[in-house]
C-alpha cells in the first residue's frame, strides 16, 4: 500500500488516514520522482524495441517500396521511349504507304492512258480504213454510175436514132457519148 512506502506514521498529502488516495495519485507531488523514473524506463524500452525491430523493418519497406517506385517509373519511361518508336515507325509506314498508294495510282493511270492512246490509235486506225473503203465504194459506185450512164446513154442514143429512121452502127454512138461526157 501507499503508506507503506512513507513509513509508520508518515502522513502524505495525498493519502487519508485510513491509507486512500486523495484526488489523482497521478498528480500527486511525492510520487512525481516514481512516475518519472518508470516513465523514463518505459520509454528507453520502447525506444530500443521501435530502434531495433520496428523503424529497421518500416525502413526496409519503405526503401523497397522507393525501389520499386523507382524502377517502375524507368519502366515506364522506356515503356513510353518504346511506344514514341513504335509511333514514328507506324507514321513512317504510313508516310510510306501513302507515297506507294500514290506511286501504283500513278502507275495505274499511266497504263491505263496508255492503253486508253492505244485504244484511240486502233479506233482512228481502223476508222481510217473504213473512210477509205467507204471512198472506195463511193468511187466504185460512181465509176458504175458513170458506166451506167455511158451505157444508158449509148442505149437511149442509139433508139432516139433508130426513131429517126437512121441507122447508126456502135462504134459511133460509143464515141458520140463520150465526147458528150468529156465537156
Amino acid at each position: 500500500m501507499a503508506t507503506d512506502t512513507l513509513g509508520e506514521g508518515a502522513a502524505s498529502a495525498c493519502v487519508d488516514a485510513g491509507g486512500g488516495a486523495i484526488g489523482l495519485p497521478q498528480l500527486c507531488p511525492d510520487w512525481m520522482g516514481n512516475q518519472i523514473v518508470w516513465l523514463v524506463i518505459a520509454l528507453i524500452v520502447i525506444f530500443f524495441i521501435l530502434s531495433r525491430i520496428a523503424l529497421p523493418r518500416i525502413a526496409a519497406v519503405l526503401a523497397e517500396r522507393q525501389g520499386t517506385i523507382t524502377n517502375d517509373l524507368a519502366a515506364a519511361e522506356d515503356l513510353k521511349e518504346k511506344a514514341s518508336d513504335a509511333e514514328d515507325a507506324y507514321n513512317k509506314a504510313l508516310a510510306d504507304a501513302r507515297a506507294q498508294a500514290q506511286e501504283i495510282i500513278a502507275e495505274a493511270k499511266a497504263e491505263i492512258n496508255a492503253e486508253l492512246e492505244e485504244a484511240t490509235q486502233k479506233a482512228d486506225a481502223e476508222i481510217a480504213a473504213k473512210a477509205a473503203e467507204g471512198e472506195k465504194a463511193i468511187a466504185d459506185i460512181r465509176a458504175n454510175a458513170m458506166e451506167s450512164v455511158k451505157e444508158v446513154a449509148k442505149d437511149t442514143a442509139k433508139e432516139l436514132v433508130a426513131a429517126m429512121g437512121v441507122k447508126a452502127d456502135a462504134r459511133t454512138v460509143t464515141s458520140a457519148v463520150n465526147s458528150r461526157l468529156k465537156g
